[in-house]
């Protein structure tokens, strides 16, 4: 049984799919490695315009798994190993969606945080569930939650470990929609594809700038966007999107 089902639409689109459901999708060192690979793999594939990530079953993602092979690697090895997707899904440059359909907790909560986008069924739950396994945050947990929620609240969420409803999730702002269960693929994927037909230099460079605001002064911002935006009106696809526009049409990107 493949551990990370592949994916990829006509449209750009890979879905890559977590696929331990047996064990809530949670992640070990073999998934670990396969995830690593398929977002390093994408990151070079042109054919690849936006990536979706999602579990098998009825779980998104029940976090780390340290119970099954170490590959003879210390304890921290194991973790820097095991932790190796989170930092390239924060590098990656192509538009990221998070599908949750059921339990995202600890570093299965914290991956889907690392996606541009969430979107969740409302039957998905959430946990910083390590205080309850005498742990502390991991997969970028401790970098995310404060940025995203704020301090005293993400100490809430790390250190009370609280399980959190898709709809109370939504209000924080740690999910952008919450969708009945029957409607997850169906959105997901009209949003996926919405990336995936986006123009990929301009959402890459949007998605960096954002990424990276809080390490910049508002001065840096502005030069860092009229640095960008000399990269967008220099391509091809700034070109087609005038152009399309003035002829009244949907635009065709193609990333050059």
């Amino acid at each position: 049984m493949d551990i990370l089902k592949r994916n990829q639409s006509d449209t750009g689109v890979l879905t890559l799919t977590l696929n331990r459901p047996e064990r809530k999708n949670s992640i070990d060192l073999p998934l670990a490695g396969e995830l690593l690979e398929a977002l390093d793999s994408a990151a070079e594939n042109t054919s690849v315009r936006a990536v979706v990530i999602t579990g098998a079953g009825d779980a998104f993602c029940a976090g780390g798994d340290l119970a099954g092979e170490g590959g003879g690697l210390s304890l921290l090895a194991l973790m820097r190993q095991i932790s190796r997707p989170a930092l390239a899904l924060h590098r990656f440059p192509k538009p990221t969606l998070a599908k949750v359909n059921g339990t995202a907790a600890g570093a299965g909560w914290n991956l889907a945080l690392g996606c541009d986008l969430i979107v969740a069924s409302d039957e998905a739950r959430f946990c910083q569930i390590f205080a309850r396994r005498a742990l502390s945050l991991d997969y970028g947990g401790s970098w995310l939650l404060p940025r995203l929620v704020g301090l005293h609240r993400a100490k809430e969420l790390a250190l009370l470990a609280d399980w959190v409803s898709a709809e109370e999730a939504e209000k924080l702002g740690l999910v952008n929609r919450v969708v009945p269960a029957a409607e997850l693929d169906a959105f997901s994927d009209d949003w996926a594809k919405r990336l995936a037909q986006g123009p990929p230099i301009a959402l890459s460079l949007s998605k960096r700038m954002l990424s990276e605001a809080s390490f910049r002064s508002f001065e840096e911002a502005i030069d860092v966007e009229a640095t960008s935006q000399v990269v967008n009106i220099t391509s091809h696809d700034a070109r087609e999107g005038f152009k399309a526009f003035f002829e009244k049409r949907a635009p065709k990107f193609e990333g050059r």
